[in-house]
C-alpha cells in the first residue's frame, strides 16, 4: 500500500528514504519539491535520479484532500470545501489583506467541545484529521493562489537559496520566483487543534521547516478553547503564537458557553497561559471574545474581564457573532461592542474588533460546518481525547 508523503515531517521522510534504500538527505530534496514547489508528480522532480523516482512512484503518493467547491466572497475571502472521505468535508478559508494573506486551517471533522455559539460545535464530532489532511490545506492553498499576492498577480525574483548556482526550470524548488500569497496560518478552522495534538504539531513542524513553508513561529497561531495539559505540551514541543477562546469573564458564564471550562476552569487556564508565555514567540496571549447580545457584552462583563486578566500579558480580539440557523444568539450592536472595547482600552489592554470577513459565503468565524455524517460520538470519544 502506498504511503502519503504529505503525512511525513523531515525526520519521518528521512526514515522513509532509508527504508527504500536511499540516503537521508534525499528527504530535504523531497520536502522542497512537495511543499515549496507543490509538486505532486514524482516524474516532475527533475533533479532526482530516475531510479529514485521509480521507487517513489511504486511506494508513495502525494495526495492532499480533494476540492469539492471553491467560493469567493465579495471582499476577496475564499473558502474551499475539501473532501476527506466517507462523505465528510472540511473547510479552509483564505483571508487576503494589504500586508498579509492568512489561511484559516481546520484540524478535525466537526468538533467535540460543543461551544454553544459555534456552528461547527453544533455539528458534532467525527474524527481527527491526518497530517496530510491538515498540511494538505496549506499545500492546496499555495497551489490555488500561485502567482498571486493577496489575490493580485505578482512577478518577483528572490534568487537561488543556499548559494546554489545553475539553470533550473521555473517550478524547481531551488528557485523562489514568486511570493506566496499565504504568509500567516491560524489553526482556527473546524475543530479543536489541541485535541488532535500529534497530527497538528507534525503539521506545524512542516509549516516552520525552511525546506517546506518556512513560516516564522510568530506567523503561525494555534487557537484553543483551553485544554490545559495540551497547552503545556505545546509550550514544550512547538511553541507558536497562542490564541485562547475566552468568551466570558467568569466560570458560571463560561461553563455555559464553553463547556470544557467545567474541566479546566478559568483560574487553571490563566495559569497555563502564564506558563506558555515563558516559551512563546510573542510576549502576550491573544484572548478571543465573541460578542453575544445580552449574554456577555455588558459593561459589567468588561470591567470583570479587566480584573480577571490584570496579571496576564494579553491582547483582546473582540469578534462580532456570526449568526447561523437556530443558534439562539444575536450579534451585539456596534455601540455595545464599542463601549465594551473602550472599557478594555481605558484599562490599558490592547483591543481590536475583528472585521467580519466572508460571511456572505459562510466563511466567517464560527460559521464553518463542512459535512459531518456521524454526529453521535461527541461525548463518547471526543471529550475523552481532549482531556488527556
Amino acid at each position: 500500500m502506498s504511503v502519503n508523503l504529505l503525512d511525513f515531517d523531515a525526520n519521518a521522510l528521512a526514515g522513509f528514504c532509508v527504508e527504500i534504500g536511499e540516503k537521508p538527505f534525499r528527504a530535504r530534496q523531497l520536502l522542497r519539491w512537495i511543499h515549496r514547489s507543490g509538486e505532486a508528480d514524482f516524474a516532475g522532480m527533475s533533479d532526482l535520479a530516475k531510479g529514485l523516482r521509480d521507487k517513489l512512484s511504486a511506494t508513495a503518493v502525494i495526495e492532499p484532500p480533494q476540492v469539492i467547491s471553491d467560493h469567493a466572497a465579495a471582499d476577496g475571502t475564499r473558502k474551499w470545501l475539501l473532501s476527506v472521505g466517507a462523505g465528510n468535508g472540511i473547510e479552509t478559508v483564505f483571508i487576503p489583506e494589504t500586508s498579509r494573506g492568512t489561511l484559516c486551517v481546520s484540524s478535525q471533522v466537526g468538533c467535540a467541545l460543543a461551544c454553544t455559539f459555534c456552528s461547527t460545535g453544533r455539528q458534532g464530532f467525527n474524527r481527527n484529521l491526518t497530517v496530510a489532511e491538515i498540511i494538505g490545506q496549506l499545500w492546496w492553498a499555495n497551489k490555488a493562489l500561485a502567482g498571486t499576492s493577496n489575490g493580485e498577480p505578482i512577478v518577483e525574483l528572490e534568487g537561488i537559496p543556499d548559494g546554489q548556482k545553475g539553470v533550473y526550470p521555473p517550478n524547481h524548488p531551488n528557485i523562489q520566483n514568486r511570493s506566496r500569497a499565504v504568509t500567516n496560518v491560524v489553526m482556527m478552522g473546524m475543530g479543536e487543534p489541541l485535541a488532535n495534538f500529534e497530527n497538528v504539531v507534525t503539521a506545524l513542524d512542516l509549516m516552520l521547516d525552511d525546506n517546506a513553508y518556512g513560516l516564522s513561529r510568530r506567523r503561525v497561531t494555534v487557537s484553543t478553547s483551553g485544554l490545559v495539559p495540551a497547552m503545556d505540551r505545546l509550550r514544550e514541543r512547538c511553541p507558536v503564537a497562542l490564541a485562547v477562546s475566552l468568551h466570558a469573564p467568569n466560570d458560571v458564564l463560561r461553563d455555559e458557553l464553553v463547556p470544557i471550562n467545567k474541566k479546566y476552569p478559568i483560574k487553571e487556564l490563566l495559569a497555563a497561559c502564564q506558563r506558555y508565555l515563558q516559551s512563546a514567540p510573542r510576549d502576550f496571549i491573544t484572548f478571543e471574545y465573541v460578542m453575544l447580545d445580552g449574554v456577555n457584552d455588558s459593561l459589567g462583563h468588561a470591567h470583570e474581564l479587566v480584573q480577571l486578566v490584570r496579571d496576564t500579558p494579553c491582547k483582546f480580539n473582540l469578534i462580532p457573532f456570526n449568526p447561523f440557523p437556530n443558534s439562539g444568539y444575536r450579534r451585539s450592536s456596534p455601540e455595545a461592542v464599542r463601549r465594551f472595547r473602550d472599557v478594555l482600552m481605558e484599562a490599558g489592554l490592547v483591543t481590536t474588533v475583528r472585521k467580519t470577513r466572508g460571511d456572505d459565503i459562510a466563511a466567517a468565524c464560527g460559521q464553518l460546518a463542512g459535512k459531518v455524517h456521524d454526529k453521535t460520538r461527541r461525548t463518547s470519544r471526543g471529550i475523552v481525547e481532549v482531556a488527556r
